[in-house]
């Protein structure tokens, strides 16, 4: 007698750990990039009025492209149990450029002084005004490591989401009964009475109640 082998409990238990690291992560993923898109990227000084003026450029100065990529990423991520087959891959294809997006995005806004040199401009009413004391923060490295979260979700659910449960579209309802026709009136006089007691119009053809 030999003993059969049964891989899918393994693999069940493996697809549920990668669908809860896919939701986990890309919720997360998605949250650093949209924090990261509020804070200061880049800081330096300007001069007005012959004094230095400090001046700071938010992630969303740089580029809105990071925490754009992050949203649709979070509704790639969602779609992903709403979809199936086909219609599934392609989302979780979607969920994984735009981490892959919002990373790069965020990588190449690391080292941006252009929204630093506008906010300076803004600053002093002044179109070429210099900046000088150029520095930038860890947001931007933040932000991509939210947009590598979110590509690591979709991966995940590349590899993943055939296992994963879908949405229901069933909309049965329990109890439910078809009306009755005409014929199925009842005409024997103690059959009127029971349906009379139940509450029912028997001289109606649904049987509706009273």
């Amino acid at each position: 007698m030999t003993r059969e082998y049964h891989p899918s409990s393994s693999s069940s238990r493996a697809s549920r750990r990668a669908l809860g690291l896919a939701l986990l992560g890309g919720a997360a993923g998605a949250g650093l990039v949209l924090i990261a898109a509020g804070q200061t990227w880049s800081e330096g000084t300007t001069a007005s009025s012959g004094a230095g003026l400090p001046v700071t450029a938010s992630g969303n100065a740089v580029s809105g492209l990071p925490s754009a990529l992050a949203l649709v990423g979070l509704g790639a991520l969602v779609a992903v149990f709403a979809a199936r087959r086909t219609g599934r891959r392609a989302v979780s294809a979607v969920l994984l450029l735009s981490g892959a997006g919002a990373a790069a995005t965020a990588v190449a806004g690391s080292r941006d002084t252009g929204a630093l040199r506008d906010s300076a401009a803004e600053a002093t009413g002044l179109a070429e005004a210099g900046v000088t004391a150029v520095g930038h923060t860890a947001w931007p490295w933040i932000s991509a490591l939210g947009g590598l979260l979110l590509f690591g979700a979709g991966l995940l659910a590349l590899g993943y989401g055939r296992y994963w449960p879908a949405m229901s579209g069933r909309y049965e309802r329990a109890g439910r009964r078809a009306p009755r026709s005409a014929a199925a009136v009842p005409e024997r006089p103690e059959e009127l009475w029971k349906a009379l007691d139940r509450g029912e119009d028997p001289t109606e053809p649904g049987g509706a109640s009273r």
